[in-house]
């Protein structure tokens, strides 16, 4: 018999799903994510946006697998708290930019705390199992 996964807005899986195409996204189109790279960080921005897309394709596989989804899940928490300052980078170096810019900008901020939570709910449905 065949085993039936659900989906639900909460899932690890689609949250896997987000991960994974915000990943091959620092590979597909690197040059936005390489502007939102903190100046204060050593090497060539393309390394830093290489790297996270790397980080973010391997945290989406281990939010798919069961085994490994609730390291998985924390890594991922701790991720998003750690891209946060690239988020402040970016509004601030957006301030003087048109406003549909700046909104997009300022938007990101709040936006680390829902994913931050999905991850942490992944984490505990794993713990559940």
């Amino acid at each position: 018999m065949a085993r039936v996964v659900r989906r639900t807005p909460g899932s690890p899986l689609l949250l896997a799903g987000l991960l994974a195409a915000a990943g091959l996204a620092h590979f597909a189109v690197p040059r936005p994510f390489d502007a939102i790279v903190p100046r204060a960080l050593p090497g060539s921005p393309r390394v830093w946006t290489r790297a996270s897309g790397v980080v973010e394709l391997t945290l989406a596989a281990g939010l798919a697998v069961p085994r490994t989804r609730k390291l998985s899940a924390r890594a991922t928490a701790l991720f998003f708290v750690g891209v946060f300052p690239a988020n402040v980078q970016m509004a601030y170096d957006w301030r003087d930019r048109p406003a549909p810019a700046r909104g997009l900008a300022l938007g990101r901020l709040p936006l680390q705390v829902p994913l931050y939570l999905w991850a942490r709910a992944a984490d505990r449905s794993a713990s559940a199992k």
